[in-house]
Parts: structure tokens; sequence; C-alpha cells
């Protein structure tokens, strides 16, 4: 325990309030002196020391001690994140994509099962939602591969594909390359004789960083094509210079040996599916005669190139840059497989309408209002309808169950044995008995089975708009188209009139002009009106005019006409 009283804590006063405590005055620091240091000045140099080392230390950096470099100045605003040297480098900015059209569209077998379910349940379903649906697995999807052409017509980047596996090339030098890497078997027999091993001793050899393979010494005659080859066959998505890089120099001795012996094998190649079995010795001859014989065959230039899902996921370099391009924005937004699909589902027969005029919804039938006070429907596509209209967002479950109710189960009686149990006479206790079975349920009555007929014909007619989700809605009644606004006569004046228009004495009024004024309108009062009137049951040909008044007639409306043909 301390017992120094300048250092120890005292609880109570520091818990009472200031004006309780004791004073302050004494300062504990009072006889304290700084140290000199008088060896350490004589051993610097003292202020000299320091002078000449600012003066000499470089305009930029700090002087960090022995085994700190200078890192540069520092940025400007005070230092901010990792120092320079330790920044990461920045990444080269990617080549630019090959100009070449992808085009992706839904598989025409699954559009065509989409149709068929679209059309067995009935049910309206959004059509983005089903686009990007099929580009969730490669099965569901194709790709269109097409060539961009210039101003005078030139292709800019070719397409080459390989009928053995459907596969597609920027180059012909590549698709051969391919071929003799995956399909040699199909076109030559591999051969292997021993022959003597390779003269001269060896203490070192080359070996891919990535696969193992032993590629042989680097001056050794055969090196070369073994590293180009073993880099079109494997490693071809990886540039040459990256890949030869990643060689490395063996010196174990087993490596070395292991070399030697698969040297001391000849390995030849017997040319098949030819009238003439010639042997080849190495690649270079291999690829010298398929591109003689097979490659017009097997090799051809296109203009648009279609790939299955899983076969464009299988491409390399550039081209796979490109589909993956294209297929990341449609995942984004389906635009472009949407409007495929529209087209497939059009030609199946389904219709495509807007819901809210923003997310558009492919469905069986276009959507048709029902006007039930002047169309003669039964009374229980009356009462459908009207319960969806009183009950938004209901089911298909609902409907029948409010309007066709199921009568209640009713459970088989439990047999009862007139003479009483032995175990109840006799005291003992009973197991318990096994709980009843639940009713099974029972199939539609009558009644259920017309509510269901009945909202399947409102479905497929357009009636009713049953949704993916399982709601239904009826169809909207469409908004009246506005009228064009009818054209004002321009007055004409007087004498500008023809004469026609001026009656001689005696001949006969028209009937229009006898006829009183119809009700709610007020009759000619002078000549000048009487005029008008005259005019407007002239034969002359008049402008289209509006509709008639409510408060007309119909008797009169035809009159009037009658008057002016």
């Amino acid at each position: 325990m301390s017992i120094n009283p300048e250092t120890d804590l005292n609880l109570d006063e520091l818990f009472q309030p200031a004006w309780a405590k004791g004073s302050d005055s004494k300062n504990p620091y009072a006889k304290y002196e700084p140290r000199e240091r008088p060896e350490r000045e004589e051993r610097r140099g003292g202020d000299r020391f320091r002078r000449d080392m600012r003066r000499d230390r470089p305009p930029t950096g700090r002087d960090r001690g022995p085994g700190r470099p200078d890192r540069g100045p520092a940025p400007k605003g005070g230092f901010q994140g990792r120092p320079w040297s330790e920044r990461p480098e920045r990444r080269e900015t990617p080549p630019p994509l090959p100009e070449i059209n992808v085009a992706l569209h839904a598989e025409d077998k699954g559009a065509e099962s989409l149709a068929r379910q679209i059309k067995t349940t009935g049910r309206a379903y959004p059509l983005f939602d089903i686009a990007s649906m099929i580009l969730q697995k490669p099965e569901r999807y194709s790709a269109v591969f097409t060539v961009k052409k210039g101003p005078e017509g030139t292709v800019i980047q070719p397409l080459f594909s390989c009928a053995l596996d459907d596969s597609l090339w920027f180059s012909e030098d590549e698709a051969v390359a391919h071929v003799l890497a995956q399909h040699l078997g199909t076109f030559y027999q591999t051969e292997r004789t021993q022959t003597d091993p390779p003269k001269g001793t060896y203490t070192f050899v080359a070996q891919c960083g990535m696969s193992g393979v032993i590629l042989g010494p680097p001056n050794h005659h055969d090196y070369q094509t073994k590293l180009r080859e073993l880099h079109a066959a494997r490693f071809s998505r990886l540039p040459f210079e990256a890949y030869k890089a990643r060689v490395k120099i063996v010196r174990d001795e087993a490596v070395v040996k292991q070399w030697v012996e698969e040297q001391s094998w000849k390995t030849e190649y017997v040319c098949l599916n030819v009238p003439e079995a010639a042997r080849l010795p190495d690649l270079a001859a291999v690829e010298k005669h398929f591109r003689e014989v097979h490659l017009p065959t097997i090799i051809r230039e296109v203009e648009s190139h279609t790939l299955s899902g899983p076969n464009c996921n299988k491409l390399r370099g550039g081209l796979y840059r490109v589909f993956r391009t294209v297929l990341d924005a449609q995942r984004r937004f389906p635009m472009q497989v949407a409007t495929s699909l529209s087209q497939q589902f059009a030609s199946r027969g389904l219709q495509f309408f807007k819901v809210n005029k923003t997310v558009t919804h492919v469905w069986v039938a276009r959507p048709t209002f029902l006007d039930l006070e002047n169309e003669p429907v039964s009374e229980n596509v009356r009462r459908i309808v009207q319960f969806i209209n009183e009950h938004p967002k209901c089911t298909r479950r609902q409907v029948v169950e409010t309007l066709a109710p199921a009568p209640a189960p009713v459970a088989p009686p439990s047999p009862v044995s007139a003479e009483p149990n032995q175990g109840e006479a006799s005291g003992e206790a009973l197991p318990p008995k096994p709980a009843a079975a639940p009713a099974v349920a029972s199939e539609p009555t009558l009644e259920q089975a017309a509510i269901i007929a009945d909202l399947h014909w409102l479905v497929h007619q357009g009636h009713v708009i049953e949704f993916a989700n399982g709601l239904l809605e009826t169809a909207k009644k469409p908004a009246p188209r506005p009228q064009p606004a009818p054209k004002k006569e321009k007055a004409k004046p007087e004498s500008a009139r023809p004469e026609t228009e001026s009656k001689p004495a005696g001949q006969p009024v028209p009937e229009s002009a006898a006829q009183p004024p119809a009700p709610g309108l007020a009759a000619p009062q002078d000549a000048s009106e009487a005029e008008v009137v005259m005019e407007s049951n002239s034969s002359e040909p008049q402008p289209a005019t509006p509709a008639a008044s409510p408060e007309l007639p119909p008797s009169d409306t035809a009159t009037s006409s009658t008057a002016q043909g």
C-alpha cells in the first residue's frame, strides 16, 4: 500500500464540493530542474551540427534516418493514404471490344412451353419477369452473332465456325488450332515408337508453371514448338507473352531424367479418312495436311451464327467478352429478350396489355369490358363480376367459396355397442381410443363447378383478368375518345349570297320552315332570323355539325335531315 500523500487518491476529497476542498497552492514540481546532457551535445556537435544538417538536407523529402528510404515529397494538403511507393500500380485499360453484334433470344422450345402454360392456366404474367427468368440459366436462351460491315460493304471483323462442335472464332488460325487440340483423334491416329535418347548432358529443363508440363531445355530445337502448342491447346485465353513469363527453369535431376525418357520415344501421326494412310512426323506436318484436305469442309466463314447458351460460355477471348457484356446488360434490363419473346408469343396467339400504362403483361386474351346493363349474361356471370368489383384483390378460391360455399363435411358416426365394456365393468384402465380420421375432401359440388366454368369463360373472353399472383380484376371500361371540335362557319356578307337564296313569290315554303319550333327552342321573331333558318335549309352543302342537343327529340332531327336532303 502506498503511503505517499501526493500520489494517493483521496476519494472523500474528490467527491466533496469545490468550496470544501483544500487549496491547491502547493506545487509538487516546484523543485524540478531539467537535466542537462552535455555528452549528447558534444557527440552531435551542438547547434553547429544541427545547422549543418539543415543546410545539407535536400530540398524535398525528409531525413528519416538509416534504414528508412526517402519517400519523396508529401502530397499537397497533408499526408493522405499510403505513401506513393506503396500504392498499387494502375491497371491497364482493357482493349476495346470487337465490332460484332450479339442478340439474345429465348429458345423456341422454351417459348412454346411457356405459351402453352399461359393458355392452360389463363393467368397474365409480366413480360419482363419472364425475360429475366429466361436469362437465369444458359439452357433457356441462345445468342446470334452477326458481323458488322463498313460503308463499302466490307466485313470489319470476320467470323469462322467449326462444324465439329459448333464453336465460333475470329480467325481461321484459331479455328485450326482448336480442331487440332480438341479433335485430333478424328482425323489422325497417334503412334509412338522407341528411339535413341537425345545426345548431350542436360542439367536443367523448362517447365510450364501452370500445368507442370516439361517443355525441355530452352536451347533444344523442339522447345519453341512445344511451347506454342501447349499455349494454343490449353491457355489460348492468356496472351502468349504473359504465358511465356510463367515458364520456370527446373534443375531437379528427376525432372531432367523424366524429360530424357520422354524424348526416347518418337511420335508419328497416321492419317485417317483418306484414301492413302500417310504418316506425318510432327504436328507441323499435321497442320499442313489438315489445311489442304479437311479445312474447306470443317471450317467456314459466316456472317451470322447462332450459339446455344452452354456453347456461349465456352467461347474464348474477345468473343466471350462481347457475349458477357451483352448478357450483363440484358440481366439489368432485358429489353432485347422481351422483344423477342413478344414476337414468339404473338405468333402463338397470345395477347399483350399494360397495367397502369407501365407494366406489360402477356395473356390469353385482350382485356374487354363487360357491360352488365346492356349485355345479357347469366346470373352466375353477373354475380362473379359484381363480387370481383366489390372485393378488389380477391382470389379464385374466395369467389368460389363465397358464391358457392361447400357443405360442412360430416364425420361418419362411431359404432356404439349396447353391451358395457368389460374394462369399465372391472374398473381397469382402457387404452386411449384412436382419433377419428379426418374427412376426405369431396369433389366440387354442382354449384361450384358452374361457378368455376363461368369464371373460366370470363377469363378466356378477357372480361376478368387473373394475374400471376392469383389476384382477380375485371377489365375496365375504356375512356371515351375525345371528339374533334366542330369547325366554325364564317358569316358570309349579303352581297356574296347566291341568287338561289332569294325565294320568288308564290314558291312553296319547305316543310322544315313551316313546322313549329321544337320544344325548348325559341321561334324566330323577325325577317332576318327567318332568312337564317332558310339558309340552313338550303340545298348547299353544309359543314359537319356537332351532336344534337339532348333536348331535341329524335323525330325533329330526322325531319330536318330529310329536308336538307
